[in-house]
């Protein structure tokens, strides 16, 4: 375990965001942190998390330790109907999706494609295609940064909510997700009521689909609505989509007729906030050197040699433009430093 100064980070986020960390250093094994916490040059330092680099925005250097988690390895238990998939914090998450995927655990394939790695998935929730992290989460083990020791988070521990999780809240910059488990299912129960999902499968003459369809899906509609990071930066969906009262859904449909929307419990109406961007001209829209994405204006994206400030400033100029149009506040979805 070697600890690097003034490491580069340029190709460590998926903005492709030139800055650097004062420090930085790669885990590969979770008894590592153990002893790279007793380490005198890491107390009193800020420290980042850093996994895929795939749902941040450096708008500057950081001034602290950034600790990339590598850890790897993959291992199933059945029980049952039931298998139980742990993964290493450092796998990346569509390798994940593809491996239970190919082997018949049933529950992820509407996650495929998502960028990052396996240990942000629990800290943000992720979601796609009506279904969400939370959903077949079963466990995860974290190191405590405070005790130098492995806890056990179980799914109500977690207290999840859309793109939220404790890890983001109260117990933010605390943990360190070493391993996430899945209760995944022999016995599949699909999902394909969202987005474009039936459509496709229709097209695709598929009527009776199995998990590897709608992974294939899934992917193929993600592939046309989104950029390669490997290609032009962006960190993919920029903006959560916002949830509100019906009494705001029904004074934005108001105003603008059909408004693309989507159920999401005790009264409340998701709001698709690309759409919503979109409404307001900014699809394809290029300012300087970032813009966003000319087929999904969800996604900012990084024309060349953007700084993060710059991606910052136009993030906010799009949600000054969707409050005065619509009275819906935007928020974003990646993490700002």
């Amino acid at each position: 375990m070697v600890i690097h100064h003034n490491k580069s980070l340029k190709r460590l986020n998926t903005f492709g965001v030139e800055v650097n960390a004062l420090n930085f250093v790669e885990i590969l094994h979770a008894d590592q942190l153990a002893d790279l916490f007793k380490n005198k040059e890491v107390v009193n330092q800020s420290l980042l998390f850093l996994g895929g680099g795939s749902n941040m925005l450096f708008t500057h250097d950081f001034n602290g330790l950034v600790i990339k988690m590598g850890i790897k390895g993959i291992t199933t238990r059945i029980d049952g109907d039931n298998v139980y998939v742990q993964a290493g914090a450092g796998e990346v998450w569509n390798d994940l999706v593809n491996y239970c995927v190919n082997n018949n655990y049933a529950g992820i394939e509407n996650l495929s494609l998502i960028p990052g790695s396996v240990g942000a998935s629990p800290i943000q929730n992720i979601g796609a295609y009506g279904v969400e992290l939370k959903d077949a989460f079963y466990e995860l083990n974290a190191f405590d940064t405070e005790t130098f020791t492995i806890k056990t988070f179980n799914k109500e521990e977690c207290e999840f909510g859309y793109r939220e999780s404790v890890f983001k809240s109260k117990l933010k910059g605390r943990y360190i997700v070493t391993s996430v488990t899945l209760k995944l299912s022999l016995k599949p129960s699909l999902n394909t009521s969202y987005g474009a999902i039936e459509a496709e499968l229709k097209n695709r003459g598929i009527d009776n689909p199995t998990i590897k369809d709608i992974s294939q899906v899934v992917s193929h509609i993600r592939v046309s609505k989104l950029p390669d990071p490997s290609t032009i930066g962006n960190a993919g969906s920029f903006f959560k989509n916002p949830i509100v009262s019906e009494e705001v859904f029904e004074a934005v449909k108001s105003k603008n007729g059909e408004v693309v929307n989507y159920p999401a419990g005790n009264g409340k109406i998701k709001l698709a906030a690309g759409w919503l961007i979109e409404q307001c001209g900014w699809k394809g829209k290029v300012i300087g050197n970032t813009g966003t994405w000319k087929n999904q204006a969800l996604v900012l994206v990084n024309h060349g040699e953007a700084t993060g400030r710059e991606i910052y400033d136009f993030s906010e100029v799009i949600i000054q433009s969707v409050n005065e149009k619509f009275g819906v506040s935007l928020e974003r979805e990646v993490n700002i430093f």
